[in-house]
């Protein structure tokens, strides 16, 4: 468990990093939080409808309602965690949620926003098209502020922005930060259409959403994965981290009676999914869609006898390996006895120790010079 004591501007807070019980040393905000809660009690804000993006675990939900607890704050976020880790947050610092209403990523903000907060994504493709989204609701001269480390801001950046959005300046840096504000000139920006492109060798075609992993081809984890699978009579299979899904659809080619779990922490991986299901023509009772972290709410009646795996070893900006954790140990949890998890993973990331620690056994399934496949049966 790690709480992080936030302190700027007068704010105190007790931040968690959710999940509240996992063993990394990463806390729940960083610097950029510390750089808008400070700008924003410098610049005297008065409370209006405010939009926030990207709030990684609700630093600037609970500051903003800390300061002002009647301040209206849409919270738009396409992780799961960021959702829940907020949400725990609010809580944990006695702070009641009536100021604020949620959206994913995919559904749109109100026309009355008076102003914008948002926290640099790592994938500017997703970024471009929150910019364009925005563009398509709010009013000319409404102010955007967005808070990034110093090294990520550029005139590239800028430019980005000012094409997408408004016109935009960079604040001096402070802690290694800086803050773009941008004014939105009311012009209506189209938005960038989703990436389709075809899997030849397996009659399948990939639609990606903006902030999926891979957006434009098969990714090579993927790949090797897909030329590994499992032999088996398999029932029900959990595509753990789906991504865009084409795990699970090659699945579904190979066990054709099996019903397949989608889960993944992203909104718009979920969405690519069941979209790729839909497209490729599969069963529609047999897919099934789960935007969770890891298993956590995964209906108890699901039990697999497969789990395929891709895990992801970083989270936002910050590298980890507590998600692959926890992957493992939801997987093993939602197991039949006999069932296996199929794994993937960097050879550098050590994942069978992992899994020799938690089922006892692990197997090499395959390997190549950057990636291996990995077995453990419950």
């Amino acid at each position: 468990m790690t709480v992080s004591e936030f302190s700027c501007a007068g704010i105190e807070l007790a931040l968690f990093r959710y999940p509240k019980q996992q063993e990394s040393n990463l806390q729940a905000w960083d610097a950029a939080d510390e750089h808008l809660i400070k700008h924003l009690v410098e610049t005297a804000h008065i409370p209006a409808n405010t939009a926030i993006l990207n709030d990684n675990f609700g630093a600037l939900q609970c500051g903003l309602t800390r300061l002002d607890n009647t301040w209206p704050l849409w919270i738009e976020t396409d992780a799961k965690t960021s959702l829940l880790g907020a949400e725990y947050n609010l809580s944990a610092n006695e702070l009641a949620p009536t100021n604020i209403s949620r959206l994913n990523s995919r559904e749109q903000l109100p026309n009355d926003i008076k102003l914008v907060i948002v926290k640099l994504p790592k994938n500017l493709t997703y970024f471009t098209q929150q910019l364009q989204r925005l563009s398509q609701v709010l009013a000319e001269g409404t102010q955007i502020l967005i808070s990034a480390k110093a090294k990520n801001i550029n005139k590239s950046l800028l430019g980005l922005i000012e094409q997408n959005l408004g016109p935009a300046s960079a604040s001096l840096t402070w802690k290694k930060t800086r803050i773009i504000t941008c004014t939105a000139d009311g012009i209506k920006r189209s938005l960038l259409k989703e990436v389709s492109w075809p899997v030849k060798e397996f009659n399948l075609t990939i639609n990606n959403f903006s902030n999926v992993f891979a957006a434009n081809k098969l990714d090579i984890g993927a790949r090797i994965m897909l030329d590994n699978m499992p032999e088996g009579a398999f029932k029900t299979i959990i595509d753990l981290g789906c991504g865009n899904g084409i795990l699970g659809l090659r699945a579904a080619q190979l066990y054709p009676q099996a019903h397949i779990h989608f889960v993944d922490d992203s909104e718009m991986a979920i969405a690519s999914s069941q979209y790729n299901w839909e497209a490729n023509g599969l069963n529609h009772d047999q897919g099934h869609f789960h935007w969770d972290d890891c298993l956590t709410h995964l209906d108890e009646n699901v039990s697999a006898d497969l789990v395929l795996c891709n895990p992801p070893f970083h989270q936002g900006e910050a590298i980890t390996d507590h998600i692959a954790w926890q992957m493992f140990l939801d997987a093993k949890r939602r197991l039949a006895t006999g069932g296996i998890l199929h794994v993937v993973g960097n050879r550098h990331l050590s994942y069978h120790i992992k899994l020799k620690r938690i089922f006892k056994n692990c197997t090499t399934i395959a390997s190549n010079g950057k990636f291996v496949i990995l077995q453990a049966t419950k």
